[in-house]
């Protein structure tokens, strides 16, 4: 049997922790965890005692693990949306293969140099677009690829935010504020709109976009709103998006305590999303100090946010088929829905808590498509399918499904569409496309 592949990983937060890393000790006969790159000292330590990493393969930064030269064949990049270019260049000319989070960066300019420099050091970068790698994703790639729509005339996709994870990502937590991470369409819809280009095979010719945020802001309520929801709040009980009933009392995300149940999930337990986010200390008393002094403790009305709670993209493919996109967060269910209809027949499908396909045939026949999706990992099975895939890549088995030029494409959608959204224009993509040619050959 060969020996497991190394990996390092660089960023040992919610993602790099606990979807990837976690992968190893749930399959130790195929990769190790070997070093690490994390700030934070508990989350370093944490994850050094569960992957039983020696204290000098600890670091406090990205530069000084890959200042120890090559240290195993592979590197995970999931440190925060404006951290991404720097440690994976620096990994890809260290000789990694790099498994990097998505967005690939949060500029135009930062994505065209990461997809060069994997081309030019014949390393492999490739991004968690996790959604092509779950099961439910997958039997609909198939469905539509078979043809059984007959020409596709318009496609409807929906990425239906929570109204608590809207209020805990991009309202309170670490994506709220365009400046200090992305636009909310590349954040949280580069996923959607890498499903759209795997699944419609084609170019978009021109896009437009509006959207705005609407709701999430300081004139939706009076001045007698205190800045925390621990401030006694005079709405907190009665408030959708208390941080009291998010955090404390899960009173408004009855699907976490059904999964919870189902799954025998501790909610206390130090690897459940979104609480672990809060604070290392995941106790009652743990969880209450950081709502009292942490930035989840604070009223969605009182943030510095600044992203959309609300976006629609409008979309024409080369062969005159129409694509609309709609992001938004205000959804009392997490999941995504679709329809797409052709010549032949219309699927409808969503994912989420219920995922399921059903094909709807012109003359009225209908499918129901049967999904096998054991959740195993988060996103459907996304995430471990992902480092499963990762690991062939590195070993030569198959060539990666989400390379960084692949994922350049869904990118340069979520950039164009925020032109368009700010600007009120239509952008030719075409066009868009040639322009960062050029900025990625140096050129204005």
């Amino acid at each position: 049997m060969p020996q497991p592949l190394e990996l390092v990983l660089i960023g040992a937060g919610q993602r790099g922790a606990y979807a990837y890393a976690s992968y190893a000790l749930e399959h130790p006969e195929e990769v190790r965890i070997v070093a690490v790159a994390e700030p934070d000292p508990e989350r370093r330590a944490r994850v050094a005692d569960q992957h039983d990493i020696d204290d000098a393969y600890c670091f406090s930064s990205w530069d000084e693990l890959l200042a120890k030269g090559q240290l195993g064949q592979g590197a995970i990049v999931t440190t925060q949306d404006q951290m991404h270019v720097e440690p994976a260049v620096a990994a890809l000319e260290a000789g990694y293969h790099v498994l990097l989070e998505k967005p690939m960066a949060h500029t135009l300019e930062g994505c065209v140099k990461l997809v060069q420099t994997a081309e030019r050091t014949n390393r492999t970068l490739q991004i968690c677009h996790v959604l092509r790698y779950s099961p439910f994703w997958k039997r609909l790639h198939e469905v539509l690829e078979s043809g059984r729509l007959g020409e596709l005339i318009t496609v409807e996709h929906r990425e239906n935010v929570a109204y608590w994870h809207m209020a805990h990502s991009f309202v309170r937590g670490n994506w709220r504020n365009e400046r200090l991470s992305s636009p909310m369409i590349l954040a949280k819809c580069c996923h959607d709109l890498d499903i759209l280009v795997w699944n419609l095979n084609q170019p978009v010719k021109r896009l437009s976009s509006i959207g705005s945020l609407l709701h999430y802001r300081a004139e939706t309520v009076g001045p007698e709103i205190p800045l925390r929801c621990t401030d006694n709040c005079p709405i907190e009980p009665t408030c959708a998006f208390s941080a009291i009933g998010i955090y404390l009392e899960y009173r408004h995300n009855p699907a976490m305590i059904e999964n919870a149940a189902k799954w025998g999930i501790d909610l206390n337990a130090p690897h459940v999303w979104p609480y672990t986010v809060l604070s290392e200390d995941v106790s009652y008393a743990g969880r209450l100090k950081a709502l009292e002094t942490g930035p989840y403790g604070r009223c969605v009305y009182r943030c510095d946010n600044d992203v959309v709670d609300q976006q629609t993209v409008s979309m024409e493919l080369a062969s005159g088929a129409s694509v609309v996109m709609v992001m938004h967060g205000h959804s009392d269910e997490e999941h995504r829905s679709m329809r797409y209809d052709g010549t032949r027949a219309t699927l409808r499908a969503r994912f989420g808590h219920r995922s399921e396909i059903t094909v709807h045939e012109h003359g009225g026949k209908v499918e129901s498509i049967l999904i096998d999706d054991p959740n195993a990992s988060g996103h459907g099975g996304g995430d471990h399918g992902l480092m499963a895939d990762f690991l062939r890549t590195i070993r030569g088995e198959s060539e990666a499904l989400t390379s960084a030029r692949v994922a350049l494409e869904s990118h340069l959608l979520a950039f164009a569409a925020e032109e368009a959204r700010r600007d009120g224009t239509v952008i030719n993509m075409a066009d868009f496309r040639a322009r960062a040619e050029k900025i990625g050959q140096g050129q204005a």
